[in-house]
């Protein structure tokens, strides 16, 4: 059923054509991800067992857990001194033993994004990922990107 509902979720995130640049991970409370991902460095960290928060790049950002495995993220992007709020949802589930695939939608006023990607754990506290973006600015050229990274939790 897990799979199903993340094929369903990847089916619509590439269909609506709009995500979140860091990968989504499961934390447990009290933990902190770092990591890059492309040429990104992010930091995160689970302040609740219903709240991360993160920052990227230019972004600073939450993640409240909803039902399941869903996730909604609230955020800032910073483009020269002005801010541009954004919205959205995530999907993460297990592919297979030590194996997590996700897909977000992130969308604000002047863009959207998307992203689908998997998390490998070659450890408890450290993660690979793989991922592909989509990021389409309102004004500009958009940009996909297949991204490569590693994250440490702690």
């Amino acid at each position: 059923m897990k799979k199903i509902i993340f094929a369903v979720m990847l089916l619509i995130v590439t269909s609506v054509g709009i995500v979140f640049a860091a990968p989504i991970n499961n934390l447990d409370r009290g933990q902190t991800a770092v990591g890059f991902v492309r040429d990104d460095f992010y930091v995160e960290h689970k302040l609740t067992n219903a709240l991360t928060v993160g920052l990227q790049d230019d972004d600073i950002y939450g993640q409240f857990n909803l039902r399941g495995n869903y996730r909604a993220i609230i955020g800032s992007r910073d483009y020269d001194s002005d801010s541009h709020f954004y919205g959205g949802v995530a999907v993460t589930t297990a592919l297979a033993p030590a194996l997590d695939g996700y897909a977000s939608v992130i969308a604000g006023s002047s863009f959207a994004e998307f992203q689908v990607g998997a998390n490998y754990s070659l450890t408890h506290n450290f993660d690979l990922n793989v991922n592909y973006c989509s990021f389409r600015p309102d004004e500009g050229r958009n940009k996909n990107r297949v991204g490569i990274g590693a994250t440490l939790k702690f």
